[in-house]
């Protein structure tokens, strides 16, 4: 890291604001993108005042902690809303539609075919080609009634 700063100088900070504005874009969640502003502002701060290795770290440090703190405070009160909120829940996808039983349910269980898929259900015994309506989902497992 002395090499980094040394070789570098004052850009260094630039450099590392890339760095981790390139590893945002490679991992989920929105984390890096405040480390780099902070690696940023830092860089912005060195350009103008003269501030030895060991300032500059502890400014980031500090910058880092407040940039991640505010940006979770302001998360908290914006929630991220969704144009697919249950994207990644298939299963209440299906909660309130209306099915053929694949499979009859038998002792409780049995098997609804969803496009080309096959879905655990759960319900009262009915034939296979029964009609039914997903009531609701308990771990991967349609729960089913009489449609």
């Amino acid at each position: 890291m002395d090499t980094l700063f040394a070789e570098l100088g004052q850009w260094a900070w630039w450099v590392v604001a890339v760095v981790l504005g390139i590893l945002e874009l490679l991992v989920p969640g929105i984390f890096f993108i405040w480390l780099a502003a902070a690696a940023a502002v830092v860089g912005l701060i060195v350009l103008v005042f003269p501030i030895p290795i060991l300032g500059q770290v502890a400014l980031f440090a500090i910058l880092s902690l407040i940039s991640v703190w505010v940006s979770r405070q302001w998360f908290q009160r914006h929630p991220i809303a969704s144009d697919s909120p249950l994207l990644n829940q298939r299963a209440q996808t299906y909660i309130g539609k209306s099915y053929v039983l694949e499979q009859a349910i038998v002792n409780g269980r049995g098997k609804i075919r969803i496009g080309d898929t096959l879905w655990l259900a759960s319900g009262p015994d009915l034939p296979a080609g029964s009609s039914v309506r997903v009531t609701g989902e308990s771990g991967g497992v349609l729960v089913v009634e009489a449609a």
